[in-house]
């Protein structure tokens, strides 16, 4: 299957968005469900899909209000799971929480492949892709099967996060898959009585980074017990407090995901009309 033939599986999802990193536990997941929920929230038909196969963990943040069901005019695809008005698949609503899965890249390659072009996504505004850590086997073949709309990148401040990171940008440019900005995550805590602010992790890191690379610095994430609290009972965390500096975070990073999207998009229709050949060229062309 080609990009071409995949642009048909996929035709009624508008954008498609991966979020990704140089390494684990920097917030992949955290970020693509809370980004998802803004988007919701915003009015948005959202998709999320967890490309974590050996470490899958969105059934956990957004628990199935579904059953497991196949399509009724297409037997051989999968309706995705639904939770909090988002359409989701994930090999942990489908495995056991303490079953590991211990197969080869080429299992791994095809499941996610079942879970681009056999499940129903239907209509939809952003589809956002969970990808696993690092510049391995499945990040190469979501971006050799699909046409993404563009690459957010997560990372946290220190040193060792930020020289992953540079790795995984660097596939993405290699792969010609725009890169929408970067988000850095666990940036500062505000102790909640004095508001004093502290950067346990660094400072700028997040920023330096976009800098050197010429990228959107998109937005901090902070220290916020209420994102872990939340994600740990599978709540929303716009569910408890409007106002709480980690809902605005998401809100603002959605907001200019969204404004980098429509330029980029803007900028892609401009390019093609610049280059369109005139009618009597194209003619003669033929």
């Amino acid at each position: 299957m080609n990009k071409t033939e995949s642009s048909t599986a996929l035709h009624k999802v508008r954008y498609i968005v991966a979020v990704a990193a140089g390494k684990g536990g920097v917030g992949k997941s955290t970020l693509s469900v809370n980004l998802a929920l803004s988007l919701k929230n915003k009015g948005y038909s959202v998709g999320v899909l967890d490309a974590d196969i050996y470490g899958p963990s969105l059934a956990k943040m957004l628990p199935k209000e579904t059953s497991f069901r196949s399509s009724a005019d297409f037997p051989d695809m999968l309706i995705p799971f639904e939770s909090k008005g988002l359409k989701v698949m994930s090999l942990s609503y489908l495995r056991s929480g303490l079953d590991p899965l211990a197969v080869r890249a080429p299992i791994v390659n095809n499941l996610i492949l079942q879970f681009l072009f056999q499940v129903e996504w239907g209509e939809l505004d952003y589809l956002i892709i969970d990808m696993p850590p690092g510049t391995g086997d499945v990040q190469l073949t979501i971006m050799q099967k699909i046409q993404l709309s563009g690459a957010l990148m997560v990372t946290t401040p220190q040193g060792v996060a930020l020289e992953d990171v540079k790795k995984a940008l660097h596939m993405f440019h290699q792969m010609n898959v725009p890169v929408l900005g970067v988000v850095e995550n666990m940036s500062y805590f505000q102790e909640p009585i004095s508001k004093i602010i502290y950067y346990p992790l660094g400072k700028g890191g997040g920023e330096k980074l976009s800098s050197e690379f010429g990228l959107p610095f998109l937005g901090e994430i902070p220290l916020d017990s209420q994102i872990s609290e939340s994600s740990d009972r599978g709540a929303s965390v716009f569910d408890l407090s409007f106002s709480s500096p980690a809902v605005a975070s998401f809100e603002n990073i959605s907001g200019h995901l969204m404004d980098h999207l429509y330029a980029l998009e803007s900028w892609e229709k401009d390019c093609l009309k610049e280059f369109e050949m005139p009618w009597e060229i194209k003619d003669y062309a033929t």
